[in-house]
């Protein structure tokens, strides 16, 4: 079967309703034992942070398909009927850890969110779609001057999947980590020491707007830099930003074949892309065209969306995922044998990500979800196992 993991951090619109299946994945591993109703979840609070946290775990119900939110507990409560304009959302906030400290929260079947906030609580909404989430790339957003972040995670019948995720922003740091079913424990999304103020300090240091990703409350709190998907849709960051890598890939491949092999188990499944206009026709072994591509705007490269579609299928969304990996990682002018999965060869062109390219720098392991199919190539900070016996989180410095 085809990996189909899907962005871990969906754009999310002042009105966007939280949606089930955030994670979705391909066949799955079978668990070695039945994975029970709940798990327990432990925070560790090392931020050092004086500050009160919040904790969160909100998403749908894989048993019934309801949207709600879970208690330290892991007791399901559906939300009530929202309106519009929206209407609060029921407090669902669990108290965290003060630093230094940690505590145990059990979590339930779901797929959803698990958020964390300091110094105050979030605020969410209702509306007769679902819940709104937090779209801090809106200056009026009420949750702008909080200092907050979240973890995404699907437990079900065949075990658990949580990541730390950088798609929609970079902001307060923790890591993610999964006890199995053998006793060993896998961990993920630490920085290097330092790497939260060098992330920043790096960001702000490179030219071209993208400095002006960086969220800054009026006490001086860094909050948080935003993806370059909202850099670009709020205009912090110039529209054109990848016009020239994206003419250079258009002129190659007008003359030269791009191969994409987008299962790595099924290295005879391939597909052959040129160039003819502003399309990019892709065809399969026999000459037939299977797909094709308008050129990209930085809007649809940052987002792997729009332009870069990528349907649950078995043929334009494993091309578009592994084109939209090209392009975030300026690799498709350097290998027409795409994807390209060594860590090395990513981010070696001026006109790249520079958002993603930071980030992975300043990770512990090098693994991040800095854009949406960050997972191509295995380069995504995700633990899984099918018998899980613990889940962590742990909020790390702030430094």
């Amino acid at each position: 079967m085809p990996h189909t993991l899907a962005r871990p951090a969906l754009p999310l619109a002042a009105t966007a309703a939280l949606i089930g299946g955030l994670l979705a994945f391909g066949a799955p591993e079978r668990a070695d034992a039945a994975v029970p109703d709940t798990i327990p979840l432990t925070i560790t609070n090392n931020s050092g942070r004086a500050d009160a946290v919040y904790v969160y775990d909100l998403g749908t119900q894989l048993s019934s398909g309801q949207q709600g939110w879970a208690d330290a507990g892991g007791t399901f409560h559906a939300w009530p009927a929202g309106g519009n304009p929206p209407t609060p959302a029921p407090d669902a906030s669990i108290p965290g850890p003060a630093a230094g400290q940690s505590k145990t929260i059990r979590i339930p079947k779901f797929s959803g969110r698990i958020y964390f906030s300091y110094g105050r609580r979030l605020d969410f909404r209702l509306t007769t779609g679902g819940l709104v989430q937090p779209a801090v790339q809106n200056p009026t957003d009420p949750n702008r001057d909080i200092l907050f972040n979240w973890s995404e995670y699907t437990l079900n019948d065949s075990g658990l999947w949580l990541n730390s995720t950088q798609v929609d922003m970079f902001s307060a740091p923790y890591a993610v980590g999964v006890r199995r079913a053998d006793g060993s424990t896998l961990t993920t999304g630490h920085l290097k020491s330092g790497g939260y103020t060098g992330f920043f300090n790096a960001l702000r240091g490179q030219p071209g707007g993208w400095a002006n990703l960086v969220q800054t409350r009026s006490d001086g709190t860094v909050l948080r830099a935003l993806s370059p998907l909202y850099g670009v849709e709020t205009g912090a960051l110039p529209a054109n930003v990848m016009d020239d890598y994206v003419n250079r890939v258009w002129q190659k491949y007008s003359t030269s074949t791009l191969t994409v092999t987008p299962f790595t188990d099924q290295p005879n499944t391939k597909y052959f892309g040129r160039v003819s206009g502003n399309v990019m026709n892709f065809t399969n072994s026999s000459g037939a065209v299977v797909t094709s591509f308008q050129k990209p705007d930085a809007s649809s490269i940052f987002g792997c969306h729009k332009l870069l579609d990528a349907p649950n299928d078995n043929v334009r969304g494993p091309i578009s995922r592994t084109l939209c990996a090209g392009f975030n990682r300026s690799t498709l002018l350097t290998n027409p044998n795409q994807p390209d999965t060594t860590a090395a060869n990513f981010y070696q062109d001026t006109v790249t990500n520079h958002y993603a390219r930071k980030i992975h720098a300043q990770m512990a392991d090098g693994k991040a979800y800095a854009f949406a199919f960050d997972d191509v190539g295995n380069q995504e900070s995700l633990v899984h196992d099918g018998g899980p016996q613990q889940a962590y989180l742990t909020l790390d410095p702030l430094s």
